[in-house]
């Protein structure tokens, strides 16, 4: 961390100097590696249309939390991490296992989460208020340990995309094509969604669950009306991702306000920037 710290010094901003507000620089550090992760995911979750599935992981994780906080945990994230993963695991069984349509499995899913989350949050009369945090997020409480989780978890999913994309891309759009090629569509579906399920839990307590979803969404939204192949879809999403969550952070900053609904505004006008010129990217 010193190494960055003394990176951030030579910014030219008030929180920037030395020896002081550790905290913004941190938060700075978490942008830079929440952004990406949420670029590259975002691109698979719109090209499998999967949007809906992100918001219910975020419920199964908040649940995952109450579940933690009631066993006593010392960290109840892990708990989080463990419900939310459990919960992609059976989710993608379910879905591989009945004719219903993918939303229709996750409406139930999700509901299924939400009301179990608030049945354990106010079990004996307790009091929902010390979950509230949940539900805006605060990058600034980031610590060091979690920004280097996260990191890692960024390199493994980097390795997954450069190993993988082209069978997750295949069973995405293609389903029968890629069974027929021997790509075993459930391992695929699995261990995306796992991916989804950590990184959300994760972030969840910094970004906020009502705006989390719109990370996995818009930057690959953005991107599908610019990008005219795959190598370009990915970059805009990445980069837009990262420009997005760098800006929300020094506006939210600046003006006092939450980081995570500040990030999605920015992402959301650029998508609507994005949408203005999709007809003329040809």
């Amino acid at each position: 961390m010193n190494l960055w710290y003394a990176i951030v010094d030579l910014l030219p901003f008030a929180w920037a100097q030395p020896g002081s507000m550790y905290f913004m620089k941190n938060a700075l550090l978490a942008i830079l590696v929440i952004s990406p992760l949420f670029g590259l995911l975002s691109t698979m979750v719109v090209t499998r249309r999967m949007s809906f599935f992100s918001d219910a992981l975020g419920h199964s994780a908040f649940t995952g939390m109450a579940i933690g906080t009631l066993c006593g945990l010392a960290a109840p994230m892990t708990g989080a991490v463990i419900f939310a993963v459990l919960f992609a695991l059976l989710f993608t069984v379910v879905r591989r296992h009945t004719n219903l349509a993918s939303d229709t499995v996750i409406g139930v899913f999700s509901s299924t989460a939400v009301a179990l989350g608030i049945f354990i949050c106010t079990l004996g009369g307790q009091s929902f208020t010390k979950f509230n945090s949940l539900l805006v997020g605060d990058i600034l409480s980031v610590e060091p340990a979690k920004i280097g989780l996260l990191a890692v978890i960024l390199a493994l999913l980097v390795v997954l995309w450069v190993f993988s994309l082209n069978k997750l891309t295949l069973a995405a759009l293609h389903p029968a094509l890629a069974d027929s090629r021997g790509i075993d569509l459930f391992w695929q579906e699995a261990l995306f969604s796992c991916a989804i399920a950590v990184v959300v839990t994760l972030s969840m307590t910094w970004v906020g669950l009502m705006v989390i979803n719109s990370l996995l969404v818009l930057p690959g939204a953005a991107a599908r009306n610019l990008a005219r192949n795959m190598r370009q879809y990915h970059l805009i999403s990445l980069l837009g991702a990262v420009v997005c969550g760098v800006a929300g952070l020094m506006t939210s900053y600046y003006v006092g306000s939450s980081t995570g609904s500040a990030i999605t505004l920015y992402l959301a006008a650029w998508f609507a920037i994005t949408f203005c010129f999709r007809g003329k990217r040809r």
